[in-house]
């Protein structure tokens, strides 16, 4: 067989070159001049637990008041009087993209792969498809639950069915120890039937945010729904008289009833969360915060800031907001909760110090639609934000991290 001279070989090279289809780099942006200014979220619809099916994105969301084991049910009949379970289903279409692109040359950080270094040598968990028995497998253990597996797991979304019983375990309310199971979780009802629930002055103002709330998400639920909100709220206001209420309570305990079967558990996570919340913003002021988080997106995405400058968006507004609340009121319910599965899975609290970095990854990923958008409507998509495929957002929000880490230290280093 003849060789081809390095001539011919170039030649036909380039040839090849030419025939190539071009491949865009901006395939991970969202784009929505039209379609996304009046989106609906996914719809919840309730169904009984006899005649549910699931499949694509469909699947169960517990509304709290179930018993789990037949050893609760005394100290819960006044709390469940109704022995179906219902269940909440999303009847909506995924609109996420989920392809990606990035040039050779820049050497992205892969999250997945290298944030947890012991996560090498589990392929599974590294694909992130961790099944619902792979997750009851943990939870099932007779002695001791594995919550460093759990936040391995959980680092790449919690199936609906295990989501509440793991967030109990990452947020630190259920003890891994499961011979102190009984005695904690009796205890937990106790303090919580002790608290005092009765309407507040707040009240009004409450019912009012759940009625919006429920609206704006569209949910069909059971009329226990509204209670367990302002009984849950109601708890925490009077057992924390130095906090007031405000509406985006209502946001934050939503991700908490949907998820988690009982309410004393729920109330303890959206207490856990409000009191990490409002312990960050007094060491460190929105204002700061949203200063901060500016000087970000100048740097990292300078383009998108200019034409929000041009536009004359308030991006202050949406960022005070966005921080403050964890984008409980931006997200959808269910982008929400698997936001929340990856900060859940940080111990420490440590997601409260890389939550800036998942708000910019969200404008990143939509940059090239909102350069299509004038000011009220920008306004209006950063208010509601459309269906976003947060495994993306994940990545993304961690490669904008390391990348901003790499710039710091070659800039110490000149």
């Amino acid at each position: 067989m003849l060789l081809s001279s390095p001539a011919v070989q170039s030649e036909g090279h380039r040839q090849q070159q030419q025939n190539r289809s071009p491949t865009s780099s901006s395939n991970m942006h969202t784009h929505f001049p039209a379609p996304y200014l009046n989106h609906h979220h996914p719809t919840l619809t309730a169904s009984s637990n006899n005649g549910g099916s699931s499949g694509g994105i469909n699947g169960s969301l517990h509304p709290i008041g179930s018993p789990s084991s037949s050893s609760e049910t005394t100290a819960l009949h006044h709390h469940n009087n109704n022995d179906n379970h219902r269940h909440y289903h999303l009847s909506s279409s995924n609109n996420s993209s989920s392809s990606s692109s990035t040039s050779s040359t820049t050497r992205r950080f892969n999250y997945r792969q290298q944030q947890l270094q012991h996560q090498l040598d589990d392929p599974a968990a590294d694909s992130g498809a961790i099944t619902v028995d792979e997750y009851k497998e943990i939870l099932s253990a007779e002695v001791w639950i594995e919550i460093p597996k759990l936040r391995e797991y959980a680092r790449h979304g919690i199936p609906r069915e295990v989501r509440g019983e793991t967030w109990l375990y990452l947020f630190g309310i259920q003890d891994a120890n499961r011979s102190k199971e009984v005695s904690t979780q009796k205890q937990r009802i106790q303090d919580f039937e002790q608290m005092d629930k009765e309407p507040t002055e707040s009240t009004k103002r409450v019912r009012g945010e759940i009625s919006r709330y429920m609206r704006k998400t569209h949910i069909e639920s059971s009329r226990d729904i509204p209670r367990l909100f302002e009984e849950i709220i109601s708890a925490y206001c009077h057992q924390n008289h130095q906090v007031e209420y405000y509406p985006a309570m209502v946001n934050l305990c939503a991700p908490f009833i949907y998820s988690i079967k009982r309410e004393w558990d729920a109330y303890l996570c959206f207490e856990k969360m409000v009191n990490t919340l409002d312990e960050h913003f007094n060491d460190e002021s929105v204002n700061e915060a949203v200063a901060k988080f500016l000087t970000l997106f100048h740097t990292c995405i300078p383009d998108l800031y200019s034409y929000f400058e041009e536009e004359e968006v308030n991006i202050k507004e949406w960022a005070a907001s966005a921080l403050q609340y964890v984008l409980s009121r931006e997200l959808t319910l269910e982008n929400t909760m698997r936001l929340w599965d990856t900060y859940f899975s940080i111990p420490d609290a440590g997601w409260i110090d890389l939550h800036p970095y998942f708000c910019l990854a969200i404008l990143k990923h939509m940059k090239e639609g909102f350069e299509d958008l004038e000011e009220s409507e920008i306004r209006t998509t950063l208010m509601r934000l459309p269906a976003l495929d947060i495994d993306q957002i994940v990545n993304e929000a961690f490669n904008i991290r390391h990348e901003i880490l790499e710039r710091q230290i070659s800039d110490d280093s000149l």
